[in-house]
């Protein structure tokens, strides 16, 4: 399957595996955003809403996502106590694509090249969320319980305020 998968754009493969793990997503065109805020008044939501899909490199070379709503940041101190390790970094950009075959702006964990653990914030649960779709001008729907189910997802508090 991920060969097969890595033969397909970005939106096709977010396709590919939401209805794979049976997940009901709307995936919208927008036009670019210079920041969370123009970004939710475009798409109707507040920017809390939006949950941004980040890489998180081990020092084992092994990622997980963390998922962070719109206005929050990681708190490292948080996710490296819940993952049991001493060490995490956001890779660059060269790194993040290699992970999960998304560019910076489009990483989703639906359709990653490789499927790594999800974390998702406590406070996405129970909400109708926005996040990356793959490419660049596309933004996905989903309702944050049923992306969890999805992924099996672990579900902790794992950011601060911005």
């Amino acid at each position: 399957m991920e060969d097969e998968m890595a033969e397909l754009t970005g939106a096709e493969r977010v396709h590919a595996d939401a209805e794979a793990r049976g997940l009901e997503i709307e995936v919208i065109e927008r036009p670019a955003a210079r920041s969370l805020e123009e970004a939710a008044a475009m798409m109707g939501i507040t920017p809390g809403d939006i949950v941004k899909s980040l890489v998180v490199k081990r020092s084992d070379d092994t990622y997980v996502f963390a998922l962070v709503p719109g206005g929050r940041k990681i708190s490292w101190p948080k996710l490296r106590a819940l993952l049991g390790v001493n060490k995490l970094q956001l890779p660059d950009a060269s790194h993040a694509l290699a992970a999960t075959g998304y560019e910076r702006g489009t990483i989703t964990p639906l359709g990653s090249t490789t499927a790594w653990p999800v974390v998702v914030d406590e406070s996405v649960v129970g909400r109708r969320v926005s996040m990356g779709a793959g490419e660049h001008g596309r933004s996905l729907f989903v309702d944050a319980d049923a992306l969890i189910a999805a992924f099996e997802a672990t579900v902790a508090d794992i950011s601060d305020p911005e």
